[in-house]
């Protein structure tokens, strides 16, 4: 999908195929980051100047030149911009709503791990991002500073990992494990890499979809040393499926690393069957595999953009004998406290006992299917 916002390059006096713009370095060094820059790319009035002002001085913005070029600056519900640009519903807080949405502190037993499944941690190696979602679930760390963690901080995390043999698996995230030089980055994967046994690594990064000219051949060979590596990544939208994203994706992929794809369902965004569809569609295509679509996290500020837990589970429904099987993905909440993540299934068991069970198909038919001791036989029963 091409881009369609040409202030972007106006503004910044580059054009997109320049050196400059295709440098992921000079991206993140030209973030735009208040309401003034931003007026400079879309048509804002002043309400929403200083109503993005005032959002400010709880939750920083950043925004990659290369992202703010996908917005359309005419449109003020445009699907990309609602991901980028702050509403002053952030600052309309609920009591139900938390710093800490998933408990990542309550189990944290040193500094940057959390160690919530038994064979697996999240080891948190910085608190920056291209981009700041609007969304992000770890906005009480993510964007309050552009820090990553010190090399004492990484000798803790990893201490813990090579003293708990039951880890097999460490989930590197963030903010976003790309925004560190390759140098920081070969650093800590070859300091897990030497713990016997830590089986898989997996990056979380958003990445290939705010700033895809990270994704470079330097990174991919550096990476490539470290193998078995997983990434998964964080399309929400079928607009962000751009030649360069797509582009980025197939280098990953070509350099013999998985790619999966977790979304969020976010109100005014994504919250329809037709662009799950597309999206999904678009990520099996570019050879991303699509992984989880989660319910909106209960982080504070976050009210506007969660939706009905039934509207996820009536898409799922819809996609489900639509599309092929490994399109669709996993959608679930992950719980507030801390518990975990549960799936969130349409109801296709009617009824189950010893004898037999009762199914319903995506059209809705009726089938039977005999229990191994029991004395029924499969059919149709109606539609």
């Amino acid at each position: 999908m091409s881009r369609t916002n040409e202030r972007v390059f106006r503004m910044f006096g580059v054009t997109e195929g320049s050196p400059e713009w295709n440098d992921w370095h000079w991206q993140y060094r030209n973030r735009i980051m208040d309401a003034a820059q931003l007026s400079g790319v879309l048509n804002l009035s002043e309400k929403e100047k200083t109503d993005i002002s005032a959002c400010l001085e709880d939750f920083r913005m950043a925004v990659t030149p290369y992202y703010a070029s996908l917005i359309d600056p005419n449109d003020p519900c445009d699907p990309i911009r609602a991901q980028a640009v702050p509403l002053i519903n952030e600052k309309r807080t609920f009591p139900w709503e938390m710093a800490d949405p998933l408990g990542e502190e309550r189990f944290s037993p040193v500094r940057n791990i959390v160690h919530r499944y038994p064979d697996r941690v999240l080891f948190l190696v910085t608190r920056c991002c291209a981009m700041y979602c609007r969304h992000c679930t770890r906005r009480r760390l993510v964007g309050e500073e552009d820090i990553s963690i010190s090399n004492e901080e990484i000798d803790e995390a990893v201490e813990y990992i090579r003293r708990t043999p039951e880890i097999r698996d460490v989930l590197v995230s963030g903010g976003d494990p790309l925004t560190l030089s390759d140098a920081g980055l070969d650093l800590i994967l070859s300091k897990l890499r030497e713990i016997e046994h830590v089986e898989i690594i997996r990056i979380g990064t958003r990445i290939p979809v705010t700033m895809p000219m990270r994704v470079t051949p330097a990174l991919l060979s550096m990476l490539k040393k470290h193998q078995p590596i997983w990434i998964n990544t964080h399309f929400n939208h079928p607009k962000e499926l751009t030649n360069a994203s797509v582009e980025a994706c197939a280098s990953i992929v070509d350099a013999g690393i998985p790619l999966g794809n977790q979304s969020v369902l976010l109100r005014g965004v994504n919250d329809d069957a037709e662009t799950i569809k597309a999206l999904m569609l678009g990520l099996t295509k570019a050879r991303v595999r699509p992984y989880y679509l989660y319910q909106c996290d209960m982080s504070k500020g976050l009210q506007h953009f969660r939706t009905d837990v039934r509207t996820g589970i009536r898409i799922i429904g819809e996609l489900r004998g639509n599309i092929s099987g490994f399109a669709i993905p996993i959608f679930a909440i992950d719980t507030p406290g801390g518990g975990g993540k549960v799936p969130m299934n349409p109801e296709y068991i009617v009824s189950i006992d010893d004898e037999k069970v009762v199914m319903r198909n995506y059209l809705g038919h009726i089938y039977e299917y005999p229990q191994p001791n029991g004395n029924g036989h499969s059919n149709l029963i109606h539609k």
